[in-house]
Order: C-alpha cells, then sequence, then structure tokens
C-alpha cells in the first residue's frame, strides 16, 4: 500500500502506543511488519498481524475518535493514512471494501470460536 498511496510510515518498539482511545479518528492504519494489539472499552483484545488494517470502522462509520487503543505488542511497522486518503482509495478500488469485508469476517469467526484474544 505504501507504494502505491502516499502514506505515513511508522516505526514503533514494543509497547508503544498507536493511537489512543477518545483520540481524534483521523486515519486507517495497516500492520507492515509485527503485531498490533487493539483493545476494546471493555477489555476484548484482537492482534492485528502484517497486512491486515485496524482502525478503518471509526474511519468509515466517522464516530469522530477511535473507539479502541492500539499498541505495538512486538517492534512493529505500520502504514497511516489519513481518513480521506483512504475513502478515495476505497473508491477508486472498490475491492479493498471487499478484503474488509473479509477480514471483518474472520475476526468475527475467531471471537466466535475461541471466545479469548488471537494471538
Amino acid at each position: 500500500m505504501a507504494a502505491q498511496v502516499d502514506c505515513e510510515v511508522l516505526t514503533l518498539p514494543t509497547g508503544a502506543k498507536v493511537f489512543s482511545r477518545g483520540a481524534p479518528a483521523d486515519s486507517i492504519y495497516a500492520v507492515r511488519r509485527g503485531i498490533v494489539e487493539v483493545v476494546g472499552e471493555g477489555g476484548e483484545k484482537l492482534c492485528y498481524r502484517p497486512g491486515e488494517f485496524l482502525s478503518y470502522q471509526d474511519i468509515v462509520w466517522f464516530v469522530g475518535t477511535y473507539r479502541n487503543e492500539a499498541f505495538a505488542r512486538t517492534p512493529v511497522e505500520v502504514l497511516r493514512l489519513e481518513r480521506l486518503r483512504f475513502l478515495n482509495l476505497l473508491h477508486n478500488h472498490p475491492t479493498l471494501a471487499v478484503l474488509l469485508i473479509s477480514q471483518q469476517h474472520e475476526r468475527l469467526r475467531e471471537q466466535r470460536t475461541s471466545g479469548t484474544c488471537c494471538y
């Protein structure tokens, strides 16, 4: 994605915060390297690996702020794409929406099957 779209590449150490709950939801993130852990309001945890997008729900539905917080579970490299650029990307490449729906389906299936965090 970084080669095709103008986005910011962030390199973060283990434990670093990717984004905070309540912060303005102005970007979507994609994991390029490492594992990012997202912690929900109720303490539920999900891990995202290379090739996976996170925080797009807050962007697409434009809640205004991030509902979760995200931490680098390992040293990570994430791509940060501003909201408008992401929406333009969806408009220009509608198959990306199918990928995101597929990713969400897998997440729901994992949660239903295990009931625990997926590491």
